[in-house]
């Protein structure tokens, strides 16, 4: 991940992109025009080399892909750009997955511009994939997110297996995993401690994990749900001017 540092550098330059190319008309830029802003969003946000670490035009089996990444001779992941003007469809991503599988990439970039969207080829019979983030950067009211999660393909990050750590948190938080979780013997004994302080009843395991087990297959309305809570440490002066934790 990216220093503290960097990470407020990181922020302003997607707020610059977003002044200089998103929000003056450009709905009909074509392709090639498109490019112009990926070469800027690959070098001056990014911080990838021109020529050395940014492939254009990179050959695949007859065919070409738009950029490869690649540092030191490994190719990290491949980019595929679009008209600013079009709309990303599932055409276009069965392309660029194919680049993908092809040459072996694992992670693949689809844009336009303006939509990002990363991709993990899935090296299964047959080939698949798994969205692993996706955004519109003429939309920055949730900035952190977009932040969070667009680090990982800064070449500093790209360079410590920023990717492979990306994908390994999509993993973490994804519906399957956490599924599992709520399952676990330790989430269990806590459902069945809140439920007997909150309504004076004591359930047996079974109750609670068919219980969960209907969270699970039902709808549930999200927006009925309070933020958590985050506690938050208070601090005292100490005697030498120091803050001590109560």
């Amino acid at each position: 991940m990216l220093s503290k540092n960097k990470i407020l550098k990181f922020t302003q330059s997607i707020k610059d992109y977003k002044k200089r190319f998103l929000d003056k008309p450009l709905g009909d830029l074509d392709e090639s025009g498109t490019r112009l802003l990926i070469n800027h969003f690959l070098t001056e946000m990014l911080g990838y080399e021109t020529l050395t670490e940014v492939k254009t035009e990179y050959m695949i089996k007859g065919t070409y892909a738009d950029y490869m990444i690649q540092i030191k001779g490994k190719r990290h992941f491949l980019v595929e750009v679009k008209a600013l003007s079009l709309n990303l469809t599932s055409n276009h991503l069965r392309q660029s997955i194919n680049y993908g599988a092809n040459e072996g990439i694992d992670y693949v970039l689809l844009t336009n511009g303006m939509s990002f969207e990363l991709y993990k080829v899935l090296f299964e019979k047959p080939i698949a994939h798994e969205l692993i983030f996706s955004f519109n950067l003429s939309d920055l009211s949730d900035i952190k997110s977009i932040v969070d999660q667009l680090q990982f393909l800064h070449k500093d990050s790209v360079m410590d297996k920023g990717l492979d750590t990306l994908w390994d948190r999509h993993l973490a938080l994804s519906s399957k995993n956490l599924s599992k979780l709520l399952f676990s013997f330790e989430v269990v004994k806590f459902l069945q401690k809140e439920l007997k302080k909150k309504h004076n009843i004591k359930f047996n395991e079974v109750s609670i994990e068919n219980a969960v087990k209907n969270i699970v297959k039902e709808s549930v309305v999200i927006d009925e749900f309070k933020p958590i809570k985050r506690r938050v440490s208070k601090k005292i002066d100490s005697p030498n001017n120091s803050k001590i934790p109560e």
